[in-house]
């Protein structure tokens, strides 16, 4: 018995729409036809994996579906990463081929691979794939001639799909092995947590190398049989026509829903195209608490948060159909266990909210390893198949999640307690002169550690004082929470996500 398909609707695909970037759109079935012939050339060339270059474009899902039809694991590439990032992946996964859009410029380290060129004729009635491969490695060239096949081959629920490197803050970017199993678990529950069907039209302009912009915003919709606009840059514009124009769902970070936030007060059109959404999700960082605000107000919807890693995709959300709570990322989606353990990996008694622990969840959405790192595949797991995401949060009697920050970056020891940055930095955030903020810990020799506050601010001629940013956080959550010290800074460091780059904050 053949497994599930992870991609049920192009098995029998039809003329509904499928991707739309910008102007250029695939139905299913030229979909299906331009996949299909791809994934037919990977095979036939043996192609053991292969690297995407993963721009945001047409060609680079195109390239993804392909290798999944292929049963051949993909790679994403950063095509913003630089040369000693890229020479380090290609090392460690040596894939066989890179994909790329046609005309795509490659950077000098991947010059050595042989390059498969994804021409897309989307004025024909039908997608027409061309594959040059014009790199040196002969064996690796893919023969243009070969059949196209009627239907992909069957690939185990534990083949893996993806290889995505991880961003490499603590070390070396390492290669996570995602298996199939994980990404048809992981859709499958949103589906259920978020009623996400094949009715939905999801409206995002993500980047397409990591697990949100890829596999939540592409396989997504084509695991569901909906379709994608992408919007190729975020701009709030973009967003504002899109779901005027019938998009029930949009995927964003929290740097995209505050440029909404901003963008509100003189955008009717953008309220109104909020307003009629269906679902509102944010996800890869902790979308500050004000910005939910102000947008439930503006617009009657409140932002959906969910929480995942690369390692186990997504672990919980807050549900369609339950209570939004801004500040929350919800309750474990099906499938999934989670719990909170203290430094011994004892699991913390569910009836005290205020505890602070460390997340650990077990379920089909987990990662099978770290590619070529078996030790640091073994450290990541506790006893009994536990994976140590390093997360720490509280949890509600009634299951709701809240996150506080990184163990290793964002949790403060201070005069006996333990402090997680996230909150001190959403109570930072509703004052007014904060532009941005960022809480970290340093050594003080009476407390153990000491807060310490990184703030931007919205005038930088009349920057709020750290009386102000004390007693600001000391009347809405206690004193041993409020700031000692403060930086004042024009911007803070972020990656491609908008994830604040703690290690980056250095005091001038």
């Amino acid at each position: 018995m053949e497994p599930e398909p992870l991609l049920p609707a192009l098995t029998a695909p039809t003329d509904a729409p499928a991707l739309r970037f910008g102007d250029r759109a695939l139905t299913y079935a030229e979909l299906a036809d331009a996949a299909g012939a791809l994934a037919a050339r990977l095979r036939a060339a043996g192609a053991a994996r292969v690297a995407v270059w993963a721009t945001p474009t047409l060609e680079t899902a195109v390239g993804v579906v392909a290798a999944l039809l292929a049963g051949v694991p993909a790679v994403p590439l950063n095509p913003k990463s630089g040369d000693a990032e890229l020479d380090h992946i290609v090392r460690d996964c040596q894939p066989s081929a890179v994909l790329v859009a046609e005309g795509a410029v490659l950077p000098r380290r991947l010059a050595g691979l042989p390059r498969v060129d994804v021409r897309l004729d989307v004025e024909a009635p039908r997608a027409a794939v061309r594959l040059d491969t014009e790199a040196p490695r002969a064996a690796a060239r893919l023969d243009v001639e070969a059949p196209r096949p009627a239907s992909p081959g069957p690939a185990g629920a534990e083949t893996p799909a993806l290889i995505v490197y991880t961003s490499g803050t603590t070390g070396p970017p390492k290669g996570v092995v995602l298996p199939r199993r994980a990404l048809a678990a992981t859709l499958d529950a949103l589906a259920d947590a978020w009623g996400w069907t094949g009715n939905d039209v999801l409206v995002h302009g993500l980047p397409l190398f990591h697990v949100h912009g890829l596999i939540l915003g592409v396989i997504g919709p084509l695991r569901r049989g909906g379709s994608l606009r992408h919007l190729g840059r975020f701009d709030t514009e973009g967003v504002a026509r899109e779901l005027g124009g019938g998009a029930t769902m949009l995927f964003g970070v929290p740097t995209m829903y505050h440029r909404l936030a901003e963008a509100l007060p003189a955008g009717p059109e953008l309220a109104k195209a909020l307003a009629g959404a269906r679902l509102l999700v944010s996800g890869s960082a902790a979308l500050p608490v004000h910005d939910h605000e102000r947008i439930a107000s503006a617009t009657g919807r409140r932002v959906v948060e969910r929480y995942g890693m690369t390692e186990t995709l997504m672990n919980t959300s807050v549900r369609a159909d339950g209570e939004p709570r801004a500040g929350t990322v919800g309750v474990p989606l099906p499938g999934v266990e989670l719990r909170l353990v203290d430094e011994a990996d004892t699991e913390l008694p569910g009836d005290d909210p205020e505890a602070v622990g460390e997340i650990q969840v077990r379920g089909p959405n987990l990662f099978t390893e770290y590619l070529n790192r078996p030790e640091a595949t073994a450290a990541a797991f506790a006893p009994g198949g536990w994976f140590r995401t390093g997360d720490m949060a509280v949890r509600g009697t009634d299951g709701y999640v809240r996150i506080v920050g990184r163990k290793a970056t964002d949790l403060i020891k201070s005069g006996g307690y333990k402090i997680g940055a996230g909150e001190i930095e959403n109570a930072l955030l509703e004052l007014g002169g904060v532009r941005e903020a960022a809480v970290t810990g340093e050594p003080d020799p009476d407390l153990g550690e000491r807060v310490v506050a990184w703030i931007a601010p919205a005038d930088p001629n009349d920057p709020p004082s750290l009386d102000d940013l004390a007693a600001h956080v000391t009347a809405r959550l206690a004193p041993h929470k409020r700031p000692r010290v403060v930086h004042y800074v024009a911007a803070l460091p972020r990656n491609d996500m908008g994830k604040v780059l703690k290690r980056s904050l250095t005091a001038g």
